[in-house]
């Protein structure tokens, strides 16, 4: 079976159930942004050493694919991801116990893979904005704007604690002009 169907060519999608909507519709454009989330996942998954934070993301991963699903009308199971929640915040606990108090802004970046998680976290919380504005017209489940937002801490924390593994410093975000002076 071919990849291309050509049902697209005109600028539309379909949702499950066969209804067809633009592919710039507030909603298609949050469950793409889902997708794209997903793949920067899926990058930091494949960049890590560690077996058992790659197979946390691949259930993030899946979780992705539910949600992603559920705002194209699928009938997804969405049940787990508030589990899915409290075991992001028992990771969030257990990095931030390794790592300095934080008092300051931080710049995104550190070590190349620290800088792709913060790209990943970008990612979320503006899909997480994108929810919520879609909240605002149609009922979103509760549950998937928490996972957002906790997603987005974790992911936070992550590049952090990669940071910290790599020797990479933490670079505090200082409100000092530092563009070059004109004379």
């Amino acid at each position: 079976m071919p990849i291309y169907t050509r049902t697209g060519d005109k600028g539309t999608t379909a949702l499950f159930g066969g209804k067809r909507v633009l592919k710039c519709n507030e909603l298609v454009d949050v469950y793409g942004s889902i997708d794209e989330l997903n793949s920067w996942i899926g990058l930091v998954s494949a960049k890590l050493a560690t077996i058992d934070v790659q197979e946390f993301l691949f259930d993030l991963q899946s979780d992705l694919f539910s949600i992603g699903s559920a705002f194209a009308g699928f009938n997804a199971d969405l049940s787990h991801i508030q589990p899915r929640v409290l075991e992001m915040e028992a990771r969030i606990d257990s990095m931030e116990k390794e790592l300095p108090k934080l008092v300051n802004f931080i710049l995104p970046g550190g070590s190349e893979l620290g800088a792709v998680i913060h790209l990943a976290r970008g990612v979320c919380r503006r899909v997480e904005r994108q929810t919520v504005a879609l909240n605002q017209t149609q009922k979103i489940d509760e549950r998937v704007i928490r996972y957002l937002n906790r997603l987005s801490d974790f992911l936070f924390m992550l590049a952090r604690f990669v940071n910290k593994e790599n020797s990479a410093p933490e670079v505090i975000w200082s409100a000092i002009d530092r563009s070059p002076k004109k004379k």
